[in-house]
């Protein structure tokens, strides 16, 4: 399977090295910003073509799918234009940063008949998988989760320290994670959802710390905290609390809640998150079915994400 890459940032670099480790898939091309940050980036993961545009990857016939890792604005009518040349697509989280473009985006992909995939990949860490499998046992019920999604951004990096040619959001981008994750964990919709956010950076023009309470039918909850303004570790921390235990998890790697490593390697054939969810890709394409996180499955997280926004304009 050949499947090119656009955006050579932090979580392309991410996927290639993903897809180097997955059988019988070949990196055709990647694509970046720059000729030369292209060039370097396809030399280094063996891709014959090096571009600044992407069309000229949807016109190739040496290509069957695309993983789009480019900023957020462009997410929506990447993945249309894509899905429209024919190839299957994963686009990186979020689908879109406004309701309307992802519902745009859901109806191409239910009308190409083609795979398209979101990078939620909070699904597919083996730490939430492991949680996500014992409540399917029925030998976990979650209560309440508490996550904080914390960063220091007060000019406009990425997550290498890098200048970044485009601003980073904390509704449509980070809290999506937690959205989706939450209402896919307790396997019910969310029912009643609230937001608050600070105050507004005058030179990135996006509010720099936000929270955001959660709630499903069955009354399980969740406290989001996020910001841009935070000098300590980086990332975001979920604290399960559940009716049979407490737990933690950091990305790939799960805690109890008093800090005791859980062994997750059995979980899945990798504990790379990001290779997990890119073999999801490639065996939903191989397969013909639905991948997890397709856009189908994930869009009442962005219905969620559309009527909080609408709280922070009237507000």
């Amino acid at each position: 399977m050949r499947i090119a890459v656009a955006g050579a940032g932090a979580f392309g670099i991410k996927h290639l090295d993903a897809l180097s480790r997955i059988e019988d898939v070949t990196i055709p091309a990647v694509v970046s910003r720059t000729l030369e940050q292209a060039k370097q980036t396809a030399d280094k993961y063996g891709a014959p073509m090096a571009s600044t545009n992407l069309e000229d990857v949807l016109a190739s016939p040496d290509v069957d799918a695309v993983i789009l890792s480019t900023p957020t604005q462009l997410h929506a009518a990447q993945t249309i234009a894509t899905l429209a040349a024919g190839k299957h697509v994963q686009v990186e989280i979020p689908l879109a940063d406004n309701l309307a473009d992802a519902l745009h985006v859901r109806d191409a992909a239910r009308d190409s008949g083609l795979v398209c995939m979101v990078g939620h990949t909070r699904r597919f860490n083996p730490s939430h998988q492991w949680i996500h499998q014992r409540i399917q046992r029925g030998e976990l019920s979650i209560q309440q989760m508490d996550v904080q999604t914390y960063f220091f951004r007060r000019t406009n990096t990425n997550a290498l320290g890098n200048p970044r040619s485009w601003v980073d959001n904390l509704l449509w981008h980070h809290a999506a994670h937690t959205v989706d994750l939450f209402a896919y964990q307790c396997g019910e919709p969310i029912v009643a959802a609230n937001v608050l956010a600070g105050p507004t950076n005058p030179s990135l023009g996006i509010p720099m710390d936000m929270s955001v309470q959660l709630k499903t039918a069955s009354g399980q909850l969740c406290t989001l905290s996020l910001s841009f303004n935070n000098e300590g570790p980086f990332g975001t921390f979920f604290r399960y609390i559940c009716d049979n235990g407490t737990y933690l998890a950091r990305y790939d790697d799960l805690f109890t809640g008093n800090e005791e490593p859980i062994d997750v390697s059995k979980v899945a054939v990798s504990n790379d998150g990001i290779e997990l969810q890119d073999r999801e890709f490639v065996r939903a394409i191989r397969d013909g079915d639905a991948p997890n996180s397709s856009v189908d499955s994930v869009i009442a997280c962005y219905e969620v994400l559309g009527a909080l926004q609408v709280s922070l304009d009237q507000n």
